[in-house]
């Protein structure tokens, strides 16, 4: 008698329609995936009845049903047998191991990896294959191994690699070094308070100035090419759909509103790319059960999981990142935030691009911007300022190969690679940028591509504030934790390597602090010098330094606008024109972010999403 296929009898049982079976075969006929995780990526049937299906079909036992009774079914002493990593890895459980025999769960019973896995630890051991869903396997792993996750994705960075860890805001020569330096300036005052000032102000401008140069510098090498990493059209229709690899998707969820998580959900299901492989797993908070609502109340399809963050410290985007890094299955991974909209062909780009160049490209990141870039004066600056730093500064650190700090989102890793790298440091509230130098510092290469994510532009000024004080105080901190070993760096990346952890990660908040210093002082020299100035700071300094902000602020001015070109944004043009007002909100940021490095380093100040809808959602974090 002919074996019956998966197709027939999931028509006989009525659970989906010939018109859906056809449609599935036909994608099935283009991907060459498996016909089952077709059905439920597009919606046509659930995993559940899918399993059930499938049980009938192998003469397996389905045994997720009750997963309560799975669980207390389950042997410890077998767990000791495997690693947390090769369970995820192959997809599967043990339940029970005697002599004779081992019993596991798997939604892949046919895996040839994992059959050749077990024969080898296992050679004249008989196996017996029960069948479960993934979400179910997920859950397994989670309540047998929650604590050993819970433990790699917070600490597991800071035991490997203590140096490379944030986790120590400054080292003891870091203290001794700040505090002689302290010590110093205050006997400066003290006993010689002209020439202290003099010299601060003197040190002041040559480190704003060498920032302010070093940045046009890049902005103008980035300007004189597109990007260097163009994945062309006709590369990426050349890509076979057979080929295309499990990709995880990464989505960090943290007291998102509704309309939020149904525009994300959106933007997944509108990515090219065969559904059936993509690894698409939210990362809600324990405590935020809320989300968790909103996340099922929007119906995702069946290729979503949902991954609950247990409690801990420091509650930070890295930590939650590193526990979906334990679980993710793809070969390649991306984070998108809650916000975001990328390009409908990023991930096949992606991985044309992780096939066109050599195996150190470990990261490729796309260009970020906004859909709302004219919903007031600040998200017009935020715009311009944004499609500089994507357009022409990151660029023009790739093409100089020079270390690139990432940002936020649509970074593009090997799996592999970034598990190496120990993932995100959970203690850097700026997790992207330090993963960038990290990687460069261990030999790897960050890659620009030509693709764009669109996301909500900070509309509140407050709202702007809090996330604009995170990244700088982020910055410091790689800036500290990379200078803990200044020769290792200066051997590693060289002299042009050094000097961008110090002018672009370190010069960065500490540039956008002195020129609220600086602006104080010349508009004080301006209006009060004949009585208030002139006994403390030589006229000639001060002009010297007025001329260091005012060619510095106009070359800020002249990169805004020369940012519109790439993007055809030439109605925020004359906004260029207000880019030193921003920059003075950013140096205001920047000395909260100062302040919080000593007070609060780890407080990840949440960004409110949703302020571009009608009813904006109020974060409580």
């Amino acid at each position: 008698m002919k074996e019956k296929r998966l197709g027939e009898i999931l028509l006989e049982k009525g659970l989906i329609t010939p018109e859906q079976l056809e449609e599935a075969l036909a994608l099935q006929r283009e991907s060459k995936g498996l016909l089952g995780e077709i059905l439920v990526s597009q919606g046509f049937l659930s995993p559940f009845k899918l399993y059930q299906a499938l049980a009938e079909k192998e003469e397996l036992a389905y045994l997720g049903e009750e997963l309560p009774k799975l669980v207390q079914m389950v042997d410890r002493e077998v767990l000791s047998l495997f690693s947390p990593s090769d369970l995820v890895r192959l997809k599967f459980f043990p339940l029970r191991h005697e002599n004779r025999y081992l019993e596991i769960v798997t939604p892949s019973p046919q895996s040839a990896p994992l059959k050749a896995f077990l024969r080898e630890r296992f050679p004249h051991t008989e196996l017996r294959i029960n069948l479960i869903t993934p979400y179910e396997l997920d859950q397994l792993i989670s309540t047998f191994f929650q604590k050993e996750f819970l433990q790699e994705a917070t600490t597991g960075l800071f035991f490997r690699s203590p140096g490379e860890s944030a986790a120590q805001v400054f080292t003891p020569f870091q203290w001794v070094t700040l505090t002689g330096i302290t010590i110093l300036i205050v006997a400066g005052f003290l006993f010689s308070p002209l020439l202290t000032i003099t010299t601060l102000f003197a040190i002041l401008n040559f480190f704003y100035a060498a920032n302010v140069v070093f940045k046009f510098l890049l902005s103008l090498k980035g300007s004189q090419t597109e990007y260097t990493a163009t994945v062309t059209e006709e590369e990426v229709r050349a890509l076979d759909p057979a080929t295309l690899p499990v990709y995880t998707i990464l989505l960090p969820l943290h007291r998102e509103p509704l309309p939020v998580i149904q525009q994300l959900l959106e933007s997944i299901r509108h990515l090219d790319y065969p559904q059936e492989k993509l690894d698409v797993i939210f990362l809600i908070e324990e405590d935020d059960p809320e989300t968790l609502r909103y996340c099922k109340m929007s119906r995702p399809p069946y290729n979503v999981r949902f991954l609950i963050v247990p409690r801990g410290l420091p509650k930070t985007k890295p930590r939650a990142c590193n526990f979906g890094l334990l679980f993710a299955r793809g070969e390649f991974l991306t984070i998108y935030d809650a916000e975001d909209v990328p390009d409908k062909d990023q991930l096949k780009k992606a991985v044309a691009a992780f096939r066109k160049f050599p195996p150190e490209f470990i990261c490729f990141q796309a260009a970020l911007n906004f859909y709302n870039p004219t919903q007031n004066v600040l998200t017009r600056l935020f715009t311009l300022e944004y499609s500089y730093w994507f357009d022409y500064l990151l660029p023009g650190l790739f093409t100089l190969k020079l270390p690139i700090p990432l940002g936020g989102t649509s970074n593009h890793f090997r799996t592999d690679i970034l598990r190496e790298l120990g993932g995100w440091d959970p203690f850097n509230v700026t997790e992207d940028a330090d993963l960038g130098m990290r990687a460069s510092y261990r030999g790897y290469r960050v890659g620009i591509l030509n693709s764009t994510t669109l996301e909500e532009a900070n509309s509140h000024l407050k709202n702007w504030i809090r996330q604009r004080s995170r990244w700088l105080k982020g910055y410091l901190q790689t800036f500290l934790v990379h200078n803990r070993n200044p020769w290792r760096i200066f051997k590693k990346s060289g002299l042009r390597g050094w000097l961008t952890l110090q002018l672009f990660i370190g010069g960065t908040p500490l540039g956008q602090a002195a020129s609220v210093l600086m602006w104080g002082i010349f508009l004080t020299w301006l209006l009060l010098r004949r009585t208030l100035v002139l006994p403390f700071l030589p006229d000639h300094l001060v002009i010297i330094g007025s001329f260091n902000l005012l060619w510095g602020n106009f070359l800020g001015v002249y990169l805004s606008m020369l940012a519109v070109f790439r993007r055809n944004l030439y109605t925020l043009l004359p906004f260029s024109l207000l880019n030193p007002f921003y920059w003075v909100l950013a140096g205001v940021a920047a000395w909260k972010g100062i302040w919080q490095l000593f007070s609060r380093p780890f407080f990840w100040e949440k960004t409110t999403h949703g302020l571009h809808q009608e009813a904006p959602h109020e974060s409580k974090n």
